[in-house]
């Protein structure tokens, strides 16, 4: 079994290799003056090596960090009970949303294919010794967090310890059932593809975790303990049974061909998005529009795909007044929660910058656009020419602007309200930074995703992300909008700051794009 898991690392490692060598022959300038022949560098290739090397460390640490310090410990200051049982009690919940929806032996991924499938690599062998491998890293990326932030909110150390053998002990517990479940239906399921009681699952325990604490429901630390070592003998049973499965060939050669991995993990996502999108669309309504020219076309879009672009929007904005809906039933309910919601939302509103990050829809949209429009339409030379390009562009920036305005004004309005019952403030000019604010990060996403999709349009004939550059941008993004999680400024002077930096932004990113982009918006080779 060794020797099958130093293969498979191997095989695993020099896909990676070749795809940093691919990404940095992408980049602007440095494509210019690189050749084929890099790939037989061996001097780039172990360059490569230690970039994947670092990066599998990164992964099995960085993603557990963030992970521990957003989801579990910062929301456990939140609430007025004993840090440490809130603390538990939302790992407790939050792991079981993560076995769920992250088996690692259910995702069908290419290494898997090109072992087990044409490399006729025995499927146990591979399975159990790199499912090994995964359990080790979360137990080893979780420990460090656990131990830390779990002491930072006053856990005991020993129980502590323990919760990375929880997490393991949930994961194979569901990877059991799962084998279990194939075993009668003769279904292999797929991680990537929840089903609908799944997400369900999920939404309720994401419930559990953040709301009973409202009600004073908490799963007390002994409580924990108990549950730990009933998972852990549960998981022991299914530990024997993954072990003894002995259709691994056969499952995976199901699951792996339904999927279609051999056309590659990206492509194979792209196409499951084009096809959920296709499904989506509403042909079957006679729309009209009283406008012309690039509005007309646009709008015409815009309501046969009303579905993608705003379903999405609506649903993050009423997410949004349920727990608005929350926060102010917790001010009423209690005073310690009150008092603090009201000091973060006069010092801490630039962690909001991360939240519009992720509530932003500039990349689901701009696919969209992509796979049901541009893909097509960027073939016709008509439409590559600057007036057309342009056009369109102003029309699509009004579009994605309201859509990311419908969940960002529920949010401004909304922490407006909630300073107002919380206690308010001396300084009346704090209302409206608040609102503004909020609104400025709204249009700021906007306005920057669309530019990026125009600048440096990312994807090919197939749906596949190909530009190295569009990546970094996106990681840079997330960088910078992360680290303003950290950033302790008064709500004033942040939301005038956030307002001028996002009118400048808009201004220069703008003029790039009418500059730029009858140049860069073409398909991708």
């Amino acid at each position: 079994m060794t020797e099958t898991f130093i293969i498979s690392f191997k095989l695993r490692n020099t896909y990676r290799v070749n795809s940093i060598i691919y990404s940095i022959k992408q980049l602007p300038l440095i494509k210019k003056v690189l050749s084929d022949s890099l790939y037989e560098s061996s001097g780039l290739k172990t360059l490569a090596n230690i970039i994947s090397i670092m990066t599998e460390i990164v992964n099995t640490f960085i993603g557990k960090f963030i992970y521990m310090v957003l989801m579990v410990y910062m929301a456990s200051i939140l609430y007025s009970s004993d840090n440490a049982d809130i603390f538990i009690h939302i790992f407790i919940f939050l792991t079981l949303c993560g076995g769920l929806l992250n088996t690692y032996m259910f995702n069908p991924t290419k290494d898997k294919y090109y072992a087990i499938i044409i490399m006729n690599i025995d499927a146990k062998k591979y399975t159990l010794s790199n499912y090994y491998y995964q359990l080790i890293k979360v137990f080893i990326g979780f420990l460090p967090f656990t131990l830390l932030f779990g002491i930072l909110a006053g856990v005991s150390v020993w129980i502590a310890l323990i919760m990375p053998l929880y997490v393991v002990s949930v994961k194979i517990i569901v990877s059991s059932y799962a084998i279990w479940d194939f075993k009668r239906t003769k279904k292999a399921k797929n991680e990537n593809v929840p089903s609908a009681v799944l997400w369900t699952l999920v939404a309720l325990f994401l419930l559990a975790a953040y709301v009973l604490p409202l009600l004073d429901i908490i799963i007390r630390p002994a409580v924990f303990v108990v549950l730990s070592v009933l998972c852990a003998a549960a998981a022991i049973y299914g530990f024997l049974k993954i072990n003894s499965f002995e259709d691994y060939r056969k499952m995976y050669k199901q699951l792996l061909t339904q999927t279609n991995v051999y056309r590659g993990d990206k492509q194979n996502t792209a196409e499951a998005v084009k096809k959920a999108s296709l499904n989506r669309i509403e042909l079957d309504k006679n729309y009209v529009s009283n406008k012309s020219g690039f509005a007309y076309f646009h709008e015409l879009f815009v309501q046969r795909h009303r579905k993608i672009l705003t379903k999405s929007a609506r649903f993050q904005a009423a997410v949004c007044l349920v727990m608005l809906a929350g926060a102010l039933a917790g001010t009423f309910l209690d005073a310690e929660f009150k008092q603090t919601t009201n000091r973060l939302l006069l010092t801490y509103i630039p962690y909001f910058v991360f939240i519009m990050y992720c509530m932003n829809r500039g990349t689901t949209v701009t696919q969209a656009m992509f796979m049901n429009c541009d893909h097509s339409m960027l073939t016709y030379r008509i439409y590559r020419t600057p007036k057309v390009i342009l056009g369109i562009f102003r029309e699509r920036l009004k579009t994605l602007i309201k859509i990311n305005l419908l969940p960002a004004s529920v949010i401004a309005a909304g922490l407006m309200l909630l300073l107002y019952i919380s206690g308010g403030t001396d300084n009346v000019w704090n209302y409206p930074a608040l609102f503004m604010s909020i609104e400025a990060m709204s249009i700021f996403f906007s306005v920057h995703y669309l530019v990026m999709y125009y600048l440096l349009q990312p994807y090919n004939a197939d749906t596949e992300i190909k530009s190295s550059t569009y990546k970094v941008v996106q990681i840079l993004t997330y960088v910078v909008s992360y680290i303003c999680i950290e950033v302790e400024l008064p709500t004033v002077i942040f939301g005038m700051a956030m307002v001028l930096f996002c009118a400048v932004y808009c201004i220069v990113s703008l003029f790039l794009a009418y500059k730029y982009a009858p140049k860069t918006f073409r398909i991708r080779r």
